[in-house]
């Protein structure tokens, strides 16, 4: 086989030396996204919360037994929230699409349910165990990716609107 004839590899779909607009500023609304989505999270349980409360007080305090439903839907709640949304058409959370992000896997392709779910559970599951430091990670390869982005292949990007308008702008790093 002649040399022309080898197959080429073509660089990353996402690639932050190509692309540099996909990746401006990413990390920093990436922070501001995750606050949002806690304070989504965070709203429907503590209401949830205050009603079995309440209803612990209306029953004289049988309906306290409820409680231990909290911790069960609140892990349930925060996988269907990042399951429908990161694997929903706008493959980004309530938090990231109000700061123009998007998740998309390594090769540009959207997420899906599992994938977004799975995402969540990486996430948590590190800083909880390696500590917060394991955030670290980003600042050490190009696609500012975090140590669950890597094991799963995926990566944070900027939506194409905010990419088209840096671009336009000329701006990038």
């Amino acid at each position: 086989m002649a040399y022309s004839e080898l197959p080429r590899s073509e660089p990353p779909l996402l690639d932050p030396f190509r692309d540099p607009e996909r990746f401006e500023g990413v990390l920093m609304r990436r922070v501001i996204a995750f606050m949002i989505d806690v304070v989504i999270l965070f709203v429907p349980v503590a209401v949830a919360t205050i009603a079995v409360f309440l209803f612990g007080i209306v029953t004289l305090g049988l309906g306290w037994a409820l409680f231990w439903l909290a911790g069960p839907a609140t892990v349930i709640w925060a996988l269907l929230y990042y399951g429908t949304t990161l694997g929903g058409p706008e493959t980004a959370t309530w938090g990231m699409r109000m700061v123009d992000l998007q998740m998309r896997q390594g090769d540009g392709a959207p997420s899906t349910f599992l994938l977004g779910a799975v995402h969540a559970v990486l996430f948590w599951v590190s800083v909880s165990v390696l500590s917060p430091l394991v955030l670290l990670v980003c600042f050490f390869n190009h696609r500012r990716r975090l140590l669950h982005d890597i094991l799963l292949g995926t990566v944070v990007i900027n939506n194409g609107s905010r990419a088209a308008r840096l671009r336009a702008a000329g701006l990038g790093y």
